[in-house]
């Protein structure tokens, strides 16, 4: 909070810092090479600040822009239900219009940021009728309040340093006001709009792990002797620096395109799929690998590799799975080749 992380990406004119997506990464990966878990925090947060910025109407920029970028509202993205993840347009969590307001019913699973968060970019249906699904789908920026409750905390693998929660709505009821954009059936569209920031930063996280596991190992294998020298003389063993290092340099130049690609305001769900789905297996591949040369160090809680081990699957799970990732960049690959 005091280094005015949770308004990276928000314009000064509402508080933030105004960065790049591409400067914005590069403080992601830093940061995940020490600790992952703490770029979720203002992850989560930053994509809905994102969709605020670039869908919002200019009074919903202005009542939650600014408490944002200070950190006094802390926000998520509620997206996945109990049956519902990478299937969006399956959610259930709908909302009935009431007069000037709308009263939700449903729920929302693995939210980050959800119990420490005041609000959330909640998506669900307003038209359980209309096809395709997706024109039937609405954005809400939704505080906790009557109505709204968290359930419980849900334990995971890795990745310990932010909350996960699931999120109940029952008969909460909120103001039309806060319908992002102040239209109904563009929640699709701005959910994915502001997934392709997340992205980047997952992919940005990746590149973090993936370094903090070679440079351990780099570090380490010049400490640790087998047979009378380094083990980092062995071929065995330099054939896997060798490996770590190129996947480390090539996720973070895919992060770097895809960033700029973002920053210049181009589309770029392809790029940023690409960045993600290379720097979190580099991530995977990498901390396996950091492991193996660290023995049963690598394996105890002596050392952070165990942590990088736990942390790592999540990056080919998180803002997408990996085979989504393929699929999307099939797509655009057709979609801007055509024969």
């Amino acid at each position: 909070k005091e280094l005015g992380l949770f308004g990276a990406t928000i314009g000064e004119e509402y508080g933030g810092l105004g960065l790049s997506a591409s400067l914005y990464a590069r403080i992601v990966t830093m940061v995940s090479e020490v600790w992952m878990s703490l770029t979720g925090i203002f992850n989560s947060h930053l994509i809905m600040c994102a969709a605020i910025e670039r869908f919002g109407t200019d009074e919903q920029k202005e009542r939650f822009l600014p408490r944002c970028a200070s950190g006094e509202l802390r926000g998520a993205l509620a997206l996945t239900e109990p049956n519902c993840g990478t299937d969006l347009q399956a959610i259930r969590t709908k909302a009935v219009r009431d007069g000037d307001d709308y009263v939700i019913n449903g729920t929302k699973t693995w939210i980050s940021n959800g119990i420490e968060g005041g609000c959330v970019a909640l998506l669900l249906k307003t038209d359980t009728e209309v096809m395709p699904r997706h024109k039937g789908m609405s954005l809400f920026i939704a505080e906790k309040g009557p109505g709204f409750t968290v359930s419980r905390k849900l334990e995971k693998l890795g990745y310990k340093g932010i909350d996960s929660a699931e999120l109940i709505f029952q008969d909460y009821r909120i103001s039309a006001d806060n319908l992002l954009g102040g239209k109904e059936g563009r929640g699709f569209h701005h959910t994915v709009g502001g997934l392709e920031l997340g992205r980047i930063n997952v992919a940005a996280r990746g590149v973090g792990i993936a370094n903090a596991a070679m440079k351990a190992s780099v570090q380490y294998s010049q400490i640790r002797e087998t047979m009378g020298k380094p083990i980092c003389e062995h071929q065995a063993i330099q054939l896997k620096l060798g490996d770590m290092a190129t996947r480390c340099e090539a996720a973070r130049l895919l992060v770097e395109q895809a960033a700029h690609a973002y920053d210049r305001g181009d589309r770029c769900d392809m790029e940023a799929g690409m960045a993600k789905l290379f720097a979190s297996e580099a991530a995977l591949e990498n901390s396996i690998e950091a492991m193996r040369i660290h023995g049963a160090y690598g394996y105890s809680k002596e050392l952070p590799i165990e942590r990088y081990y736990r942390d790592a699957p999540l990056m080919c799970i998180g803002e997408g799975t990996n085979e989504m990732q393929r699929i999307i960049i099939s797509k655009q690959l057709v979609a801007r080749n055509p024969a």
